[in-house]
């Protein structure tokens, strides 16, 4: 695997004509917050930039912590910005100072999610069954633009029968995970793409008032300045675009061999090496 591995991404980087491996181009930040898909895409992108011989540096922040680093120019740019929904209000604070390279992924969406067997269909439906949820919808991180949306919902259906529980992402999945066991009622804020759609039978619960807005976009966004200062990196960003397919793919590896999600990101290079050619910069003249 090692060596199928070398040759792919070896033979990759040479037809976009980078660089060779290793060289000392300089170091590159990056911020995400720890979504299972964005793990997915910034180890990726993490990956890429270090064969092509930078030194990559990348950090898992709460949602608000991720926009401000890039709109400060503290790292350069993120792979991770859920829009235009979810991630909107924290644009709008720092639309001055970054650029929005457009999406890297089309496709996704989030909500409230249930293991399929559960007997409603509609966020309107909860507060009646209350009880059966144990008077709790599992979030994830406090900081996340999907928390505040959930809580919206929360007031715009008058849902006062059950509480949003603060927590993190793979807490949410653990508990998600336990309940289908036993065949128990349990909600979640829920997100696609995601592993665990993957791994279970779920669904979204209906949103007639389309507080969670319909599909959205997971887009690139980079500091002021980056094109010039490091025109590249820039270029791979800005080129960096996968589907939903391919990004599952690698969630799934990251769940289910449990290793480093940088030694998956390679695996996964290695078995699509066409697509990592197209992101090099001189695919911009092709």
């Amino acid at each position: 695997m090692i060596n199928r591995y070398a040759v792919a991404v070896l033979a990759a980087l040479a037809a976009v004509a980078t660089p060779a491996l290793g060289a000392d181009k300089g170091k590159v930040e990056l911020a995400y917050v720890e979504w299972s898909s964005e793990v997915a895409s910034t180890n990726l992108i993490k990956a890429v930039l270090e064969d092509m011989g930078y030194d990559v540096k990348i950090t898992p922040v709460s949602a608000a912590a991720m926009w401000q680093a890039v709109g400060s120019g503290d790292v350069d740019g993120l792979v991770a910005a859920w829009l235009p929904t979810t991630h909107n209000h924290y644009l709008e604070q720092v639309s001055d100072t970054v650029e929005d390279l457009g999406p890297n992924l089309v496709g996704t969406r989030i909500g409230l999610v249930v293991p399929a067997y559960v007997e409603i269909d509609s966020i309107v439906d909860l507060n009646g069954a209350a009880e059966r949820f144990d008077g709790k919808i599992i979030g994830i991180d406090p900081g996340a633009g999907l928390m505040s949306k959930t809580e919206q919902v929360l007031e715009d259906y008058g849902i006062t029968d059950l509480k949003l529980v603060e927590g993190t992402g793979p807490i949410m999945t653990a508990v998600l995970g336990d309940a289908i066991d036993k065949n128990e009622w349990v909600v979640v804020t829920g997100w696609t793409p995601h592993w665990k759609f993957a791994e279970y039978d779920l669904k979204y619960l209906d949103d007639p008032k389309g507080v969670y807005g319909g599909e959205e976009e997971i887009h690139t966004v980079v500091r002021a300045g980056l094109k010039e200062d490091m025109p590249e990196v820039y270029a791979v960003l800005d080129n960096f675009n996968w589907t939903p397919d391919q990004m599952a793919e690698l969630m799934v590896l990251n769940q289910e061999r449990r290793a480093d999600p940088l030694k998956n990101a390679k695996l996964w290079i290695a078995e699509h090496p066409d697509v990592v050619a197209s992101w090099m910069p001189s695919a911009e003249s092709e």
